[in-house]
Formats: C-alpha cells, structure tokens, sequence
C-alpha cells in the first residue's frame, strides 16, 4: 500500500479506539507498522470489536474522557505523535435525543479539547478530525452535499457534529492555517458505516444480526429512510491516505488543498433505503422483518447523500465497494465470528487485505 511507509514506525493517537470505528482503524493502523496509542472510554458495547481484537495487548491503551482537558493534553504530551485521527464520540442520533449535555459535551467540547492540546503541544503532527454526513443542513432532497455546503442538524446528534466542523475550521483558520505551520488539520465526513464487530444499540446493521441470531423477526423503525451505506474500510482508507498525503506532498499534486474537509461517501448507486439493506442481508443470512415504524418517533433523516467529488479530484480517492460487496462481506464477517474458535484477530485482517487487494486491482493511488 503506498501508505504502509508512511505509517511504519510512527506515533499514532487514535482517540475513540475503543468504539466500532476506531477499533477497525486501530487494526489497521497497527497491521501497518504503526506506535499506537489509543485514548477511549471503555468499550460501549458488550460484546465489543475492541475486546474481540485483543487490542489492548497490542497498542497502548489509556482510558481516558476527550471532555477532561488535562487527560487529552497528557495523553498528547507523552504520546508526541506524528499523526492524530480523532473519532472520540458520542455516536448514536436516538441516544443524542435522551442525554442531549453529554452530546455536545463530548462531540464539541471534546474537539475543542483535543485540538486545544495539540496546539499547546506544538507538535509537528497531522490531524484528521472524524464527523459525519449528519454535520450539513439537511434539507432531504435528492441533491448531494459538498463540502461547502451549510453545517446544520436537527437533532442534537447532527448539530454537535455541525458545530464541531466549525470548531475545526476555526482552529485551522486561526491557529494552523500559515504554510509554515507544524500541524496540517482536516476533517473527514463520512456517510453510514456498516460492517463486522459493530454490537451498538440502535443501528439496523446489529439489530439485524442480533435478531437473525436468536431466529427473531428483525425489527425495522424507518424502512423508507435512505442512507449513503459504506464498508467501514471504505471511510478509513480515505483517513489514512488524507494523513499520508498531508505530510507527503509529493502524493498527490494538490497538497495545498488537503488541509480542509473531505466526505469519503459510497457510489451513488449505495444510496438505498433501510428496508432495501435487510433485504440484501437476507440474501444472505434468512430471516424474515417487520416494520415497526412509529409515527411518534423521534425525527430522524429520511434522505442524505454525499457528494465524493473532491475526494477523488483532490486524493484520487473512490469507493471500492458496491452495495451488495458491502451487505456479503459485513453478514460474512458476523457469520464466521459466530464459529466456535474463529481467530477474529485474523478474520478482521483477512477483510482490510481483501479490501485493499480490491482497491489495486482498481487501480486506487493509494493501493497501488
């Protein structure tokens, strides 16, 4: 990979290492040679991916909380990293609706946190600040957002996420903006990440395979709703090569432009509806759903796309796989892990080198 250079015996702060997302990073960060050092709550989930990994005997792990400012600057002050990739957050929109202060706790003032300890660092470091898709105003049309768009959100999950963009670009603007500064920092948008090890409450992938596994009827809140479903590799791999070409120039010809924000969504044709996804993991694992949709749930977006174009301008960037790769291989990963002695350690890796196999064989700049 023309990233395993890039990343091979360097100090890598991954916060939010414990989570689903950050685990698979995790993972693949230390298969590329990478000093990792994750600070996290404890796992959210039992089971969790953290846990399943063995991370913990693998990387060095602090548990700590990004709303503590002395904790994350300790943590930045022992560590001295050349990269950071800040995922630390409070994940879940239905959660977000029940402990609103602990939101935007975590998913601004946690931002403001981490950068704030970067900054008095003055570390030379390069810094990918995770949102989401949720981060833009929505206006449920067909149109797909770019990354000039409005920052908005309904929801307290979507406006702390919104708001911590422009946390983002006010701390690049005011502190990391001049061509000689040590720290190159972008934010990275991605769209809704599906795939093996995610065990969190309230997401139609887990809700799928935990009924499937108990032989139950999966229940499905909003069938209409669609999502710019992706592999969450395919995200990741849009993190690692943004870092890898912020302090590589010579990567990609418009170095200049990476200290901004970027969406690493799905192809167009990803864009489908809930009850569209429990019908591919069907093909798959048999089972049967119902629509248990309840007019007086909370709102939840109805239609989002992303727009990828700078992506693949800028990085030359694209999504590897389709829709139904990513349904067979997240249903593949859930299936396997359920064999009696499956090594989930190589499961997980035998996963990111088919993805990344994939991504060659497309001729993806990074992979090649």
């Amino acid at each position: 990979m023309s990233f395993a250079n890039t990343y091979r015996g360097k100090r890598v702060l991954l916060t939010g290492h414990t989570g689903f997302k950050g685990s698979w990073l995790a993972e693949w960060l230390v298969l590329l040679g990478a000093e990792v050092t994750g600070f996290a709550l404890p796992p959210p989930t039992t089971p969790s991916l953290f846990d399943q990994l063995g991370l913990s005997k693998r990387l060095r792990h602090i548990e700590g909380d990004v709303r503590d400012l002395a904790a994350v600057r300790a943590t930045v002050e022992i560590v001295m990293p050349d990269f950071v990739f800040h995922l630390a957050a409070q994940p879940l929109v239905r959660q977000s609706y029940k402990q609103p202060v602990e939101t935007y706790a975590t998913n601004v003032m946690g931002t403001v946190n981490a950068l704030e300890a970067i900054r008095l660092a003055g570390r030379p470091c390069a810094v990918v600040a995770i949102t989401t898709d949720k981060c833009y105003e929505n206006k449920e049309w067909v149109y797909s957002y770019r990354e000039e768009d409005p920052m908005g959100g309904y929801d307290p999950y979507s406006s702390s996420k919104g708001a911590a963009e422009l946390v983002i670009a006010a701390y690049r603007r005011s502190y990391f903006l001049s061509p000689d500064s040590s720290v190159k920092l972008a934010s990275a948008r991605a769209g809704n990440v599906i795939g093996g090890g995610d065990w969190a409450v309230d997401r139609i992938m887990p809700d799928c395979i935990r009924a499937l596994r108990r032989g139950d009827t999966i229940p499905v809140r909003n069938k209409i709703a669609t999502r710019p479903w992706q592999h969450v590799l395919e995200p990741l791999s849009g993190y690692l090569w943004l870092g890898a070409c912020m302090v590589n120039p010579r990567l990609t010809p418009y170095a200049a432009h990476l200290t901004s924000a970027f969406n690493f969504g799905p192809s167009l044709a990803s864009n489908r509806t809930v009850a569209e996804l429990v019908q591919e993991v069907l093909k798959h694992w048999p089972g049967r759903w119902e629509d248990q949709s309840d007019p007086k749930a909370v709102h939840e977006a109805r239609l989002l796309n992303l727009a990828t174009d700078k992506a693949h301008h800028f990085l030359n960037w694209s999504p590897i796989w389709s829709f139904a790769d990513t349904i067979g291989h997240t249903v593949a990963w859930y299936k396997k892990a359920e064999a009696v002695g499956t090594d989930i350690h190589a499961l997980t890796t035998s996963q990111i080198n088919a993805y990344s196999t994939a991504a060659r064989v497309a001729g993806i700049t990074w992979a090649t």
